[in-house]
């Protein structure tokens, strides 16, 4: 049978889960994830987690923090003033906030903290510093040809 190989076009069932067993994503009751094997569209230990596996093939993988989001940076976490978040907005943490760059580029920020004049806002990855556990199925390899059997 025909292995997942690096420039392979994919399609996935997965659960994705913290060490902790909290589930973070899934596509159960979703189409497969369709992806490049080695093209950066998914982690690299999501890259490598499927390099080898075939059809129908079920497995467990384990990808540290490094080959997931990387590690919190704590140069990430910024001050804001309050003062430059409207008036009539509550605020409270663990809020979800998109935040503009400058040059037009968009990002999400967490609020982490609100102290008197400033809120601490974390524009970290939320998986950032995080292991992660995925059990996947191989459902495709788009392109691969039809096993045939002969008698």
């Amino acid at each position: 049978m025909q292995q997942v190989k690096s420039g392979d076009k994919v399609k996935v069932h997965y659960h994705g889960k913290l060490t902790n067993g909290e589930t973070f994503d899934s596509s159960e009751g979703r189409q497969p994830l369709a992806f490049e094997v080695g093209s950066g569209m998914v982690i690299k230990g999501f890259d490598d987690g499927v390099t080898g596996m075939t059809v129908g093939e079920k497995k467990t993988i384990h990808i540290p923090f490094g080959e997931a989001y990387g590690p919190r940076n704590p140069e990430m976490v910024i001050e804001m003033p309050k003062d430059r978040f409207p008036k009539d907005m509550e605020i409270e943490v663990g809020m979800p906030l998109a935040m503009n760059d400058g040059q037009g580029q968009q990002f999400q920020v967490v609020i982490q903290e609100i102290k008197e004049a400033v809120v601490m806002l974390d524009a970290n990855h939320p998986l950032a510093g995080q292991d992660l556990i995925f059990d996947i199925e191989l459902v495709e390899i788009e392109g691969a040809s039809p096993l045939i059997i002969m008698p």
